[in-house]
C-alpha cells in the first residue's frame, strides 16, 4: 500500500504520491528514498488509485465476442503488449449475446470503469453492433478484417478482400477452370475474403461455383469437403480459414482425392499449425499481433492529442506451400 512506502522511506503519503505520479517537483533525495522503498517492498500502483490521485485515466477496455479463436486472441495479445508498453491497463469484456439488453448490461458494466478508450474487435456481425452501442463521448477505434467505408469510428483493417482475390488469382494462374470456396460468417455482404474471391472470379471470366457457406471450426470444414469430393471437377478449394481448410483437407483424404495432387486447397489466417500440416497448407497470413498493436496505436494517438485519427489498413500476404498444385493434365 501507499502508507507501507510512505512508513518505509520516511515520508509523508502525499510526498510519495508526487514521486509517483511525477506531477510535482520534489528533491533528488526524497526521490531516491521513494524510489528504495518501491523497490523493497515491491509496491505495484494501481491503477484505480493511479486514476484517483492523477486525474489521468489509464485502463482501455476491449470489447469481443470470443477471447479463444486464433484471430481474436492474438489482436488481443498486440492490443495489451502495446498497452502494457505505454502504461495502460487493458480489460476486457465478452460481448456474448446480440439481444439488446443482454448487449447493454454487458456494456454498461465495462463503462462503470473508469475509462480512457475502448476498443471493439469486430470480426462479427455482434462487433459492429458493439461499436455502435457504445457512446459518442468515449474515444473508441476498432479492429477489422473486412474494410468499409469511413464512418464515425476509426478502424485498424486487415484487407482480407484483397487477401481473398490474391488467393483465388494465385489458384486460377495454376491453370484450375473455376475455385470453389468454403466461407467463414461474413460481416457484411460486399466486403471480407468472400468477396475478394467472387470479385477475382468474375474479374477472370470465370464459372462461379455456389459459395459453401460455413462456421469457423473443422467440423464445419469437414462437411464442406465432403460434399465438395462428390463432385470431380473440383480442383481448387479457397477456405475462410485454415481450420475450415484442415477439415476440407481430411475430407477429401478420406474420399481418396489427395491434396494436392487432385485437388488445391488454400487456407486464410496462417495460424501456426498451418505450416505444420501434411501437406503445409498454402495460406493467407494475416499478421492478427500487429492488426492489435497498430489498433491500439490509433486509440492511443487519439488520447494524446486530442484529435481522431484517420483509418489505417495493412494487406495480408500468400504463403505459397504444399497443398497447391497446377491441375492434372
Amino acid at each position: 500500500m501507499l502508507s507501507d512506502v510512505a512508513e518505509r522511506a520516511g515520508v509523508s503519503v502525499s510526498t510519495v504520491s508526487r514521486v509517483l505520479t511525477g506531477r510535482t517537483p520534489v528533491s533528488q533525495k526524497l526521490r531516491d528514498r521513494v524510489e528504495s522503498a518501491v523497490a523493497e517492498l515491491g509496491y505495484r500502483p494501481n491503477a484505480a488509485a493511479q486514476t484517483l490521485v492523477s486525474g489521468r485515466r489509464s485502463t482501455v477496455a476491449v470489447l469481443a465476442r470470443n477471447t479463444l479463436r486464433y484471430g481474436y486472441a492474438a489482436t488481443l495479445q498486440g492490443i495489451e503488449e502495446a498497452a502494457r508498453a505505454e502504461g495502460f491497463v487493458v480489460t476486457i469484456g465478452v460481448i456474448e449475446s446480440e439481444d439488446p439488453g443482454a448487449m447493454k448490461s454487458a456494456i454498461d458494466l465495462v463503462l462503470s470503469q473508469p475509462l480512457a478508450g475502448a476498443i471493439v474487435v469486430e470480426f462479427d456481425t455482434l462487433g459492429i453492433a458493439t461499436l455502435d452501442a457504445l457512446p459518442a463521448s468515449l474515444p473508441v477505434v476498432a479492429a477489422a478484417g473486412a474494410r468499409r467505408r469511413a464512418g464515425s469510428r476509426p478502424h485498424a483493417f486487415l484487407d482480407d478482400e484483397a487477401g481473398g482475390r490474391e488467393a483465388t488469382q494465385y489458384l486460377l494462374s495454376l491453370g484450375h477452370r473455376t475455385v470453389h470456396h468454403v466461407a467463414i460468417p461474413a460481416t457484411r455482404e460486399r466486403a471480407g475474403r468472400s468477396w475478394g474471391w467472387r470479385s477475382a472470379m468474375n474479374d477472370a471470366g470465370v464459372p462461379l461455383p455456389p459459395m459453401i457457406q460455413a462456421s469457423y471450426d473443422p467440423d464445419s470444414g469437414y462437411e464442406a469437403g465432403r460434399e465438395l469430393a462428390k463432385d470431380p471437377s473440383v480442383t481448387a478449394v479457397l477456405c475462410g480459414n485454415d481450420e475450415l481448410a484442415i477439415g476440407v483437407v481430411r475430407a477429401l483424404a478420406e474420399a481418396g482425392r489427395g491434396v494436392p495432387g487432385d485437388v488445391s486447397v488454400v487456407g486464410f489466417d496462417d495460424q501456426p499449425f498451418a505450416r505444420m500440416w501434411m501437406p503445409a497448407l498454402t495460406t493467407v497470413a494475416q499478421d492478427f499481433p500487429e492488426l492489435g498493436r497498430r489498433t491500439f496505436g490509433l486509440l492511443s494517438q487519439w488520447l494524446g492529442t486530442g484529435t481522431k485519427p484517420r483509418s489505417s489498413s495493412a494487406k495480408p500476404r500468400l504463403v505459397v506451400r504444399d497443398s497447391t498444385a497446377p491441375p492434372r493434365a
